[in-house]
């Protein structure tokens, strides 16, 4: 599976439209705005699998970190923009994404907060995880994005990806 494909599988168009939206509700200040910006950005080159504007909104150095189990193959961190990249397949090709709502959306400075409900099928047991709750937190730096911290229910993601 190409990494386009997998990152349309895995993230889905929707994710980023619903994130648009509730940004679209705050006010910002001029930095915050740029930040919310950025990383809506990011969001929707993932939704879609373009995969230029992810790499021009990401640092070089970038650092995605993912907390929970370390058995699951998308566990982090992944520091800088290659072994991102070389991650996301990764991810694509072993989690389905079913359903996506963002609850809230903060942006303050260099820093945006998502905060939502999610749900999934693992592909290796092909067993949906049950909705569960994620949080996000990403900093900018000079226009990219330089931290992408992701948590979840890591527990019920591997009690359903071992089956």
């Amino acid at each position: 599976m190409n990494r386009r494909t997998a990152l349309k599988t895995s993230i889905g168009a929707a994710l980023a439209l619903t994130l648009a939206n509730k940004a679209a509700a705050q006010e910002l200040d001029t930095t915050s705005q740029a930040t919310l910006d950025t990383v809506m950005g990011l969001m929707g080159a993932m939704g879609s699998g373009d995969m230029d504007t992810m790499a021009n909104l990401m640092a070089d150095d970038m650092v995605w970190h993912n907390e929970g189990d370390h058995s699951l193959p998308w566990i982090g961190p992944w520091d800088g923009k290659d072994a991102i990249f070389a991650f996301l397949p990764v991810f694509g090709e072993n989690f389905q994404t079913t359903k996506w709502e963002n609850t809230d959306v903060l942006a303050s400075g260099d820093t945006v907060a998502v905060f939502g409900n999610m749900n999934g099928i693992t592909t290796k047991s092909g067993k949906e995880i049950g909705d569960f709750t994620f949080a996000l937190r990403a900093k900018v730096r000079n226009g990219k994005v330089v931290l992408w911290n992701w948590f979840e229910d890591s527990y019920a993601v591997s009690k359903a990806y071992h089956g």
